[in-house]
């Protein structure tokens, strides 16, 4: 269940996205999530996270999601995480920088 405070109010919405599948790997943590027809891939890294979604009615199922799950596809993963840390970096650096 998830709180949304908006305007003083709470608003509650059931989230009824579950996870089905838990990959073990040594550097990222990888699930795969069930929510609204559609899988959802997550990966994540530290306090970073990437999430991939694809309709169910796009594969064969869940062993399709696992098979997509490549060394080559968690090689770029990891790139991506890199330029994201770097991103945030910067603007952590620049957060008190008056913007013109």
């Amino acid at each position: 269940m998830v709180i949304f405070l908006f305007e003083s109010k709470i608003f509650w919405q059931i989230c009824n996205m579950r996870v089905i599948e838990e990959i073990s790997h040594p550097r990222f943590k990888i699930q795969i999530f069930s929510y609204n027809s559609k899988y959802i891939v997550k990966i994540e890294l530290g306090q970073f996270e990437q999430s991939f979604k694809i309709g169910e009615i796009d594969v064969m199922g869940l062993e399709d999601i696992k098979n997509m799950i490549t060394e080559e596809f968690l090689t770029n993963c990891l790139k991506r995480f890199v330029e994201m840390r770097s991103d945030w970096d910067k603007s952590f650096r620049n957060k008190n920088v008056p913007q013109n």
